[in-house]
């Protein structure tokens, strides 16, 4: 049957009866490796323009941009043809996503599943009357946590500030550990007048002298508070004004990992003495650090679970709360459902940021001292989104049913393992091969790398870039052996192209 007949014959039936363990996207865990169990899903790419974009989507741009912002944008998708790891553009053209929409689509293009879960009776009631869920919130709310987000959350997080986006879900996190040192320090008594006049003016003491410590090519969002802490590119922060919050390197480390491991610690715990440093002396009282368990936009780089232990050991030692930014990182991408638990941390971090392939976004926590202390201290109208969560809990379902963490894993290896070939093959743009064993959240570095990006598209993969000179490959977790196969065989020829054209 013709997937997307099927797609909407599910939907026609989604709201007469639940949803069934044999949807037909469903992937067997036994065959997941050798065969697509994505009924109509492309054999491969398929480019019918050259160049690209082609010209609807050059026309289509035009148009938009009479009325949206579209500098950042490249393509115009086709989302109702676009299917599992494939996307279509307005013109027609087909690509393996390698990509999915800067890591945030978990389950592919037009998932069934997911299209079922948005035509049930709650999902209709959750649209048509969206609660303000700090004040109102739907008597079934804490059971669509706890079957969702929360089965989701961390081993010892057991509570969740639900948000909207990553910047906003960091954002919170900010204000919860802000709340926290200063309930803290105030000994749970009340406000003084004092406090009550200065933060009118936005002044201590009522204004609290504050800080978030973050680390040099950290990415945690483009809002006021969470721009403070990203220190990936300048182009994200300039002419807006910035808290003056401390910065701590982040090792800059050498791969592959275990052919320098000596020098790598080492640089390690400069780093951790450096942080301890700041954290000793710094101008303002630091509530928190933030840091990302493998920093994506500022160019994929890596650290040692030696590494975060020991940060996480700082924290304690001096009464600072731990954010672990797994916005990008959590949701299965590392072969795990979130990419901390690699560190086998001895405390849980304090608190867990995520959104992304959650299509959904928050903060997990473990400490009930983490709530405010008075109502609407941490509050906006909707905090959050009951939609959000019930595809969350769709998510969390299917990649539960279809063991798609132990996938991305093993597929993530074989995918590794090709491309370690490949720079055997071409050290010259294959350079710092990085993410063993982390899944299928893989880079390296090219000094070819827009260019390599540019010719991969238009033979029809999408990957994507970060950094100075790193290419990320973010696939979903429905990333199977015969992708891996159709993407390398891209890569490669591209590489040989790239490769001749410095010979000749």
């Amino acid at each position: 049957m013709n997937f997307h007949l099927l797609a909407r014959s599910s939907l026609a039936a989604a709201s007469k009866r639940p949803i069934s363990k044999n949807v037909a996207y469903r992937l067997s865990a036994a065959r997941c490796l050798s065969t697509s169990a994505i009924p109509g899903e492309p054999a491969g790419p398929r480019m019918v323009t050259s160049p690209v974009p082609g010209p609807k989507v050059k026309n289509g741009l035009a148009k938009l941009d009479k009325f949206f912002d579209t500098t950042s944008a490249g393509l115009l998708v086709d989302y109702e043809k676009s299917l599992g790891n494939y996307l279509v553009d307005a013109d027609g053209n087909q690509y393996l996503d390698v990509f999915a929409q800067i890591a945030s689509i978990p389950l592919g293009y037009n998932n069934p599943r997911l299209a079922q879960a948005t035509q049930t009776p709650e999902m209709t009631r959750a649209i048509t009357s969206r609660p303000a869920l700090g004040s109102f919130p739907s008597q079934d709310y804490a059971d669509l946590l706890e079957s969702g987000i929360l089965k989701a959350a961390p081993k010892g997080h057991t509570q969740v500030f639900t948000a909207t986006t990553g910047p906003d879900a960091n954002e919170t996190a900010y204000k919860a550990a802000c709340i926290w040192k200063g309930t803290q320090e105030r000994g749970g008594k009340e406000f003084s007048q004092e406090e009550l006049t200065s933060v009118m003016k936005n002044q201590a003491p009522g204004a609290k002298k504050y800080s978030i410590l973050s680390f040099k090519k950290g990415f945690h969002g483009r809002l006021f508070g969470s721009l403070s802490t990203t220190r990936s590119k300048a182009i994200h922060k300039l002419d807006v004004p910035a808290f003056d919050w401390p910065v701590a390197p982040f090792p800059q480390l050498k791969y592959p990992l275990e052919e320098h491991e000596a020098e790598n610690r080492a640089e390690e715990q400069r780093c951790l003495r450096e942080t301890a440093e700041i954290l000793n002396t710094a101008d303002h009282n630091i509530a928190a650090i933030i840091v990302e368990p493998i920093q994506s936009e500022g160019g994929d780089n890596h650290a040692s679970p030696f590494f975060f232990q020991g940060l996480r050991d700082l924290t304690r030692e001096n009464d600072v709360l731990m954010i672990v930014d797994e916005v990008q990182t959590g949701v299965g991408a590392t072969g795990r459902m979130w990419a901390h638990t690699h560190w086998n941390l001895s405390i849980p971090p304090d608190m867990v940021t995520f959104s992304k392939k959650a299509q959904a976004a928050g903060f997990y926590f473990c400490r009930s001292d983490l709530r405010p202390d008075r109502p609407y201290r941490q509050f906006n109208t909707w905090m959050g989104d009951s939609v959000r969560a019930l595809l969350f809990r769709a998510i969390y379902r299917e990649i539960e049913d279809s063991g798609l963490i132990n996938q991305t894993a093993k597929v993530g290896a074989l995918l590794y393992s090709r491309i370690e070939a490949l720079q055997a093959k071409y050290p010259e743009l294959v350079r710092n091969l990085r993410g063993k064993d982390r899944g299928t959240f893989i880079a390296w570095d090219c000094p070819k790398r827009d260019q390599l990006i540019a010719l991969c598209r238009s033979k029809g993969v999408i990957m994507g870039g970060s950094g100075e000179a790193a290419i990320r490959l973010r696939p979903m977790l429905i990333f199977q052996e015969h992708h891996v196969n159709i993407f390398l065989n891209v890569l490669e020829q591209t590489l040989k192209e790239l490769a001749c054209i410095k010979v000749c």
